[in-house]
């Protein structure tokens, strides 16, 4: 029997055969035959098929992109390659990003043999530095040295699921040498747990003396656990507490009552322990119990994602001096973040009576100058609102010509024209990264010619003095786009704001979800939509239309708008999320939230920077198509209760103080 891989590869090598016969010019039919080779050569490679990598790589001597055909042709016995032909590699293609992409291969590998001096040689050169497994390999290589490396791994160590055997060896190393205390090793078993990595937490309860099997069973079936009791051992406590984190993303209650039960036997910092378990997950499904789980916490060494749940609860509950406190308590590294140095500045105004402080202004100041969400906020809070620069002098042809005569730009293209967008991402953004602002500009301009929307924006976000803002928040296909949301009453510069967080601009853009098109439309929402508005002739294939995907979505956002009474916080995350789990979190409300801390306590972190980003977005295209500076907290508003009503939100506090509305206005 045929296996399905080998039947494309006939197909694909017959039709790129057959080329001649269709009356297809031949430098055409040649050039699509050596793409399909070289399809084929990539799709080798990756079954780990070293003989039909040859043979194919064999028939690209004169392809248009030689450095992935040898690439490739190298990958295709890798572990076997001697170190002199990785270096004649690297040096015949020394500056470009597969050379990088190579150094990358090979750096994983002589860590994983423990080749340390060539290790060393290599790991300064390699350029992106973006592999968590190497990072890991360069600590080991300078433990081995005997250095001490426990700050920077605990810096570094912070999300299980990437680590890898660089890293378990690392940890290991680490704990070999006593620069890992015991309690270090326990603080990585408890963040494997919290983020589901059932391998890493195995791989460390073992340097504990603890039961490898009593760990995955407290991650992968934690509520078998948490019916036998907390153990008298120390690991049988903290398999407890990691069971308890895990059990309470089913059934917070049902954790609740397992610690209260085990109270007894438990130290007084475990007990916090497992509160600060039990709180992360309570605050990702807004229980209402939440800000007393995190009280109850106090004293428990915290994770990252703990030490911001803490704060955002205490954000939603108004305990501004409960939230100074667990801002000083954050790693310094993570206070630096500026959404935390956003909420510094908010929180040193806030306990100073609504008053500008000093310290509040130095950190507004700090982030004022950066385009993102909390830059514009900053910025607002020191008076200046959103408004569009003039651009600079346009490109010129000879400044274009340059950009189209870069061998990275040319092969980014020769990519694209093949839907191979991984390696087109990877080739253009490698030759923009040292572009002055004229030849982003001109980077980008050449990127809007050819249609590629979305590195137009990417190339033109990377300026630094100099900006074209049609660049980075391009309006295509206007000519729909305008009497759809004009005929809908919906705001353009939002719909626009959210396409270019959905899709950038990548009409064939597919989620892993099947989410098509500019405005990403699950095909089940597109056939709802259609049969509301009375579009009886839909099928599937329509979503990748710009006019159908348009007119969908942009009703579709309209449905969403009215069902959240008009917020567009509250739909942009609907429209992300759905919009049953935005009910869910806005009954939780009980009174007007400012729009910035519902936001900042969005549980679902992909759908909370979703939101940052439209609205940010959409703030900036109202300036572009109304000529005048805008508010970004005036967008944003605030949030109320469903039913809520501006009656309700104007009427005074009975206890006599002003209105949650007129608080935030005042700010």
């Amino acid at each position: 029997m045929i296996s399905p891989s080998k039947w494309i590869a006939g197909v694909l090598l017959a039709i790129a055969c057959a080329t001649p016969l269709l009356a297809i010019p031949q430098d055409l039919g040649d050039s699509r035959k050596d793409d399909d080779a070289f399809l084929l050569l990539r799709d080798s490679v990756r079954r780990n098929d070293a003989t039909k990598a040859e043979f194919y790589a064999a028939r690209l001597a004169d392809y248009a992109i030689p450095s992935y055909v040898d690439y490739y042709r190298l990958k295709s016995h890798f572990v076997a390659a001697t170190s002199g032909e990785i270096l004649a590699f690297l040096q015949r293609y020394q500056g470009t990003a597969i050379a990088d992409r190579l150094r990358n291969d090979w750096l994983l590998e002589l860590g994983r043999k423990r080749e340390w001096a060539m290790f060393d040689q290599q790991f300064p050169l390699f350029v992106l530095k973006d592999d968590t497994q190497v990072k890991c390999y360069g600590l080991l290589s300078r433990l081995s040295k005997g250095e001490n490396v426990a700050a920077d791994a605990r810096a570094l160590l912070i999300y299980p699921p990437y680590y890898g055997e660089g890293c378990s060896a690392l940890i290991a190393s680490l704990a070999q040498t006593g620069q890992f205390t015991q309690e270090d090793l326990w603080a990585q078993v408890r963040l494997a747990g919290e983020t589901k990595a059932t391998g890493a937490a195995r791989r460390t309860i073992m340097l504990l003396n603890g039961s490898d099997d009593k760990i995955a069973q407290a991650i992968d079936v934690p509520a078998v656990v948490l019916a036998k009791g907390v153990g008298s051992s120390k690991a049988d406590r903290e398999v407890f507490l990691v069971a308890l984190g895990r059990a309470a993303r089913t059934s917070v209650k049902l954790s609740v009552l397992a610690l209260r039960k085990a109270l007894p036997r438990l130290t007084p910092q475990e007990q916090a322990i497992g509160w600060a378990n039990i709180a992360l997950p309570a605050s990702y499904v807004v229980d209402p119990e939440t800000s007393d789980y995190w009280r109850l916490a106090a004293g428990a060494p915290l994770s990252i994602d703990q030490h911001q749940w803490r704060i955002r609860y205490a954000l939603r509950d108004g305990n501004w001096q409960l939230v100074r406190d667990y801002l000083a308590a954050m790693p310094p590294q993570l206070r630096q973040d500026p959404t935390w140095v956003y909420w510094q500045a908010r929180t040193s105004v806030a306990l100073a009576g609504g008053q500008m402080t000093p310290e509040a202004q130095f950190l507004y100041q700090s982030i004022a100058d950066r385009e993102d969400y909390y830059g514009l906020l900053a910025a607002e809070e020191l008076g200046r609102t959103v408004s569009i620069p003039a651009p600079g002098a346009p490109v010129t042809a000879q400044e274009i010509a340059a950009i189209a005569a870069n061998p990275g730009i040319r092969r980014a293209l020769k990519f694209f024209d093949m839907r191979l967008r991984f390696e087109g991402l990877r080739e253009w953004n490698w030759e923009v990264r040292h572009l002055s602002d004229r030849e982003l500009i001109a980077a980008a301009e050449y990127a809007r010619q050819h249609h590629i929307l979305d590195r137009m924006v990417y190339t033109s976000e990377r300026t630094r003095a100099l900006a074209d803002y049609t660049h980075r928040y391009p309006a295509p296909h206007d000519e729909i786009m305008r009497p759809t949301t004009s005929t809908l009453g919906l705001d353009r510069a939002w719909v626009y704001g959210l396409i270019r967080q959905e899709s950038r601009f990548v009409m064939n853009a597919q989620s892993s979800a099947g989410a098509s098109g500019l405005m990403q439309v699950m095909p089940s929402t597109g056939r709802w939509v259609a049969n509301k508005i009375g579009l009886t002739n839909f099928v599937q294939d329509m979503l990748t239309d710009v006019r159908t995907n348009i007119l969908l979505g942009a009703n579709y956002m309209n449905m969403v708008l009215g069902s959240m009474d008009g917020s567009q916080v509250l739909a942009t995350a609907a429209y992300n999320a759905g919009p049953g789990r935005l009910r869910s979190w806005r009954s939780a409300l009980t009174k007007p939230m400012d729009a910035t801390i519902f936001i900042e306590s969005i549980p679902y972190s992909e759908t909370r920077g979703y939101v940052k980003n439209v609205m940010t977005n959409a703030t900036y295209y109202a300036a572009l198509f109304e000529g005048r500076p805008q508010s970004m907290k005036a967008r944003l508003g605030v949030v109320t209760p469903k039913g809520y009503s501006e009656k309700d939100m104007r009427e005074p506090d009975p206890r006599g103080q002003e209105s949650q509305q007129n608080s935030f206005s005042s700010r």
